[in-house]
């Protein structure tokens, strides 16, 4: 995890400023307007920030990142982006800052979503519950910030990657037959939940079954879930992307050729199950490393960007 550290480090720089704590929920601050990213005429379009709570806790907020509209105009979609960090506490939305940044500068409206991790309130079952709420509050703020919500895609680097997945086949979560964990859960179930139209997975841990017997980062399957499968069974079924196969939304899952953070069958593994059954998933491979996925100057990251735009439709 050493690399990981370094490489957050940089990407703090890159964004500019780290997440903090803001009071009150359901309380935005201040929105500021800036200039990010590169359109392509060697400027940056003007992008206005918004922060909102979604929840009591300090980690419970996303920021939406809207490029400018014409009078009477709409975003058409929204970016949920999800950061990664293997779902431990010292890795926050700083590393999805960036790239909510870029998407909004390219035009497209991101909400760069925060959530409880292991270690600070989050893993069983508050990161899922979390997770769902954040992407659901996009339709309390939808009148308010003139989103269409018709197209929502979700933009999932690594941990991340698995938590979009699951979001997205959360219309299936319920026909687990897995009542007990299902109940531990609790989310939006009518009109105003918002379910995901595509997923971009950049090197995702998206078989979390084999993320475990791999041991991968020390362990983090486990302590996300509070225990082993062994112990756990049933949670960490349902904590599978894999569970829901096959979705009714397409999945594009990214991977870098030299990635030695997420093995590629991760990505291959879903893919590979996700099409056998009829679903339109698709394997991306990108040059570079698993941080070059999210570093906006990268040919990596681009190609993941203009998958999203292709989502959004």
């Amino acid at each position: 995890m050493a690399g990981l550290r370094r490489r957050t480090l940089v990407l703090r720089a890159l964004a500019g400023v780290a997440a903090a704590a803001v009071g009150g929920a359901a309380a935005a601050c201040s929105p500021r307007t800036e200039t990010d990213g590169d359109n392509g005429t060697g400027k940056g379009d003007p992008v206005t920030r918004h922060r909102y709570q979604y929840g009591g806790d300090a980690s419970q907020w996303g920021e939406l990142f809207l490029p400018e509209l014409p009078d009477g105009g709409e975003h058409r979609g929204v970016v949920a982006v999800i950061h990664g960090g293997y779902w431990r506490s010292q890795y926050g939305a700083e590393l999805g800052e960036p790239l909510a940044a870029d998407l909004a500068a390219h035009g497209m409206a991101a909400w760069n979503l925060e959530y409880r991790r292991a270690g600070n309130g989050g893993g069983w079952p508050n990161t899922f519950i979390d997770v769902l709420a954040g992407i659901d509050k996009l339709q309390d703020l939808a009148a308010a910030h003139a989103l269409n919500l018709g197209p929502v895609v979700a933009l999932g680097h690594s941990a991340g990657g698995h938590l979009a997945a699951w979001a997205a086949g959360r219309g299936k979560l319920a026909q687990l037959g897995l009542p007990e964990v299902d109940s531990q859960v609790p989310r939006r179930q009518d009109a105003t939940s918002v379910h995901l139209s595509g997923v971009v997975s950049q090197s995702g841990l998206l078989n979390l079954a084999e993320a475990e017997r791999l041991n991968l980062s020390n362990g983090a399957v486990v302590n996300l879930l509070g225990g082993p499968s062994s112990e756990y069974p049933l949670r960490h079924r349902y904590a599978d992307p894999m569970a829901t196969l096959p979705l009714a939304v397409p999945v594009m899952a990214v991977h870098g050729s030299d990635d030695h953070t997420v093995p590629l069958s991760q990505s291959e593994s879903y893919v590979n199950a996700g099409t056998a059954a009829g679903m339109a998933a698709q394997l991306v491979m990108v040059p570079g490393d698993h941080y070059a996925l999210i570093d906006p100057k990268t040919d990596a990251y681009r190609t993941c960007r203009e998958l999203v735009r292709s989502l959004l439709g």
